[in-house]
């Protein structure tokens, strides 16, 4: 779903001027200063974004996301003092009509699968920002989702292959903490989920794909690409 978006007003009373364009307010979450500093003039130089906020670690961006409820974060994966897929959906459910875009160095579209399964609508490689942010914040502030060219032909052949299998997004989720070893309590405190539902995601895992030891979940996420071998 779009969010509503404020629009910018030139001088009153000039019948000539173009038609206001809507800005797109976004907190910027960056750990490393000279990289904020960088896309931050990236962006103030977009006339239809607003910067309202920076923040360098995970506690700021919760306050400012909760407090400034902005149209777009605009985060960065690695925070210093957390992870970043790990806090989207708290911040998600925070703020709901926030959208978050991740940015990042990685390229490998288990990464990108992860962000999305987190509740992520965009994903940009962070050293080809100057011509994908914006896009993607673009995107995200009108309810679609944004995935760097990088990434995007081997994120679809991994959702393709993910979906053969009829497991959702979430499910996918949870498999990957399974093979991480995560236990169901653990898994329910990171994904804000019940324990009865992670119950029936291990059940549809079982079922759907016949992965009962988690040697057998280990061998299917590591060929899938939900984690490293």
């Amino acid at each position: 779903m779009a969010v509503d978006l404020h629009f910018a007003t030139g001088p009153a009373g000039n019948e000539s001027d173009l038609p206001a364009a809507p800005v797109i307010r976004v907190v910027l979450a960056d750990g490393h200063a000279l990289m904020r500093r960088s896309l931050r003039l990236l962006l103030d130089g977009e006339p239809d974004i607003e910067v309202i906020a920076e923040a360098a670690e995970l506690a700021s961006v919760m306050r400012h996301v909760q407090d400034r409820r902005p149209h777009v974060l605009a985060l960065e994966l690695s925070m210093p003092d957390g992870s970043s897929l790990e806090a989207i959906g708290e911040l998600r459910e925070r703020a709901q009509a926030t959208q978050v875009v991740v940015l990042t160095m990685e390229d490998h579209p288990g990464f990108a699968q992860r962000a999305f399964a987190a509740g992520a609508v965009g994903f940009v490689a962070k050293d080809l920002a100057d011509g994908e942010l914006p896009q993607a914040i673009r995107a995200a502030a009108a309810g679609n989702e944004f995935v760097s060219p990088r990434v995007a032909s081997r994120l679809e052949a991994l959702r393709g292959s993910l979906s053969d299998e009829a497991l959702s997004p979430r499910g996918i989720e949870v498999l990957r903490l399974l093979a991480l070893s995560k236990t169901s309590v653990e898994i329910a405190r990171k994904l804000h989920l019940s324990a009865r539902t992670i119950a029936a995601h291990r059940a549809r895992i079982r079922k759907k794909l016949g992965l009962v030891t988690r040697a057998q979940v280990v061998r299917y996420a590591v060929g899938h690409g939900l984690i490293g071998s």
